[in-house]
């Protein structure tokens, strides 16, 4: 198992080098950064001034190196935009953004259990092909506009819930409805065919001649068994929906990553713009080798393969 985790954890330390390269380049996207900064109509004195401010005059492996040194030392840099250290800014948002993320998880996981569970009971009824109609309008319908469509139920006509802003749970309810029903199918199909799986089984069988009631099988057994895949699946799943968070926390104007994000993209914060990546990257990275991990600890097999 030591062997295992060394392994996966030396993966990630790699990969995590990478995407903070491909992070630093993300400034060079755009063109001429400087250019980017000085804004339109700026003289070529004040273009250069700026090039050797940023150190963008030096090769590029340099800046990187040099970026990477003041990363792992706790040194962010500065926001053009905001005038303030990075380090806190992000950091201050990061809260609200784990918040959103935890919420559409519990949200796509409410949403898919129950369906998962009644689509394998009734396999091949109407029942199934209703459940996989919700599951595949989920992953059809953008998000955006199924908040938008939340804005108008929930905030216009009914006048229940905030339009915008954060602050209150009230102000994640939306935004974790749009959020987690679009993570829901993927969770809804793997318990789908996990718990048809596992009611086919012989322990099962066994269970339901002895007499107990169903929902002791279905819930006790079957499901006990069948949910163990989501479980690895979640941690997945939950750094898709923190990088996904950058639209709908901008619909929502919620204070988060996402909404910052669109902010510094907006106004060429590229120190912003540069941690927000490599930050989310890393989490997500994180949570994968979290879940390396946990199906090694549940499954042997994985470890000797």
């Amino acid at each position: 198992m030591l062997s295992f985790i060394g392994k996966r954890l030396g993966v990630a330390v790699l990969v995590a080098l990478t995407v903070s390269f491909l992070a630093y380049m993300l400034v060079f996207l755009s063109g001429d950064p400087a250019l980017a900064l000085a804004g339109e109509g700026a003289r070529a004195v004040d273009i250069e001034a700026i090039r050797h401010q940023y150190g963008f005059d030096r090769p590029i492996v340099v800046q990187y190196a040099d970026w990477l040194v003041h990363l792992l030392r706790g040194d962010l840099g500065t926001s053009v935009y905001f005038k303030t250290e990075v380090a806190p800014l992000v950091f201050d948002k990061l809260q609200t953004t784990l918040m959103l993320g935890v919420a559409a998880l519990a949200v796509a996981l409410l949403i898919s259990v129950p369906l998962g569970v009644l689509a394998a009971i009734y396999k091949n009824s109407w029942i199934d092909r209703l459940c996989l109609a919700v599951a595949v309008l989920g992953q059809a319908l953008p998000n955006f506009f199924f908040a938008l469509l939340l804005i108008m139920l929930f905030s216009i006509s009914w006048h229940l819930l905030p339009v915008s802003g954060s602050g209150t749970w009230q102000h994640l309810v939306m935004p974790a409805l749009a959020l987690g029903y679009y993570a829901a199918p993927a969770f809804m199909r793997l318990i789908r065919a996990g718990m048809i799986e596992v009611l086919g089984a012989d322990y099962i069988r066994t269970a339901r001649a002895k007499g107990l009631p169903p929902s002791t099988v279905i819930f006790k057994h079957a499901l006990r068994n069948a949910i163990v895949p989501v479980v690895a699946l979640a941690a997945v799943q939950l750094g898709f929906l923190l990088g996904g968070s950058v639209v709908i926390e901008t619909i929502f104007a919620l204070d988060g990553l996402g909404y910052l994000a669109y902010q510094s993209i907006t106004y060429k914060d590229f120190p912003v713009m540069q941690v927000i990546v490599l930050l989310l990257s890393v989490i997500y990275i994180l949570l994968t080798l979290a879940s390396d991990i946990a199906n090694a600890w549940l499954d042997p097999r994985i470890r000797v393969a």
